[in-house]
């Protein structure tokens, strides 16, 4: 399939589950750096897209849980893989500002193409920063 053919465009939002929308924003925000692309109340349910600066069109969506069952799910939506993956020019930059949080940070590594370390979000959900390196 080439990329005329391609049945999508592109990715938009991808879900996370979270107790608190707005101590979810100040994570991603305040410590991360992302930017709110959407924050609007609608039939009386949040919809606050978030996303890095430069990537409008690609994001996070904190959905705040509305069930028992969602709420075992935080943190652990993905089974105890990474939630997602995040490049950085500056992996040292992206582990100092981390622990200047408090962030727990392990698995730091270095392998032939790439430098990586993971972390957890305030809920637990796992995120790898990965900084490429040249060839």
């Amino acid at each position: 399939m080439t990329t005329d053919d391609a049945l999508f465009s592109a990715i938009g939002r991808v879900v996370v589950l979270v107790d608190d929308a707005d101590e979810a924003l100040a994570f991603y925000r305040d410590v991360l750096g992302f930017a709110v692309l959407h924050d609007y109340v609608a039939g009386g349910y949040r919809f606050l897209h978030i996303g890095l600066p430069g990537q409008e069109g690609v994001g996070l969506w904190l959905m705040p849980i509305t069930s028992a069952r969602q709420r075992e799910l935080v943190g652990r939506q993905t089974g105890g893989q990474p939630l997602l993956v995040l490049y950085t020019a500056d992996l040292d930059v992206v582990a100092k500002r981390l622990r200047e949080h408090g962030v727990r940070v392990w698995d730091e590594r270095e392998d032939p193409d790439s430098r990586s370390l993971h972390f957890a979000d305030l809920y637990g959900n796992v995120i790898v920063v990965a900084q490429l390196l040249a060839a």
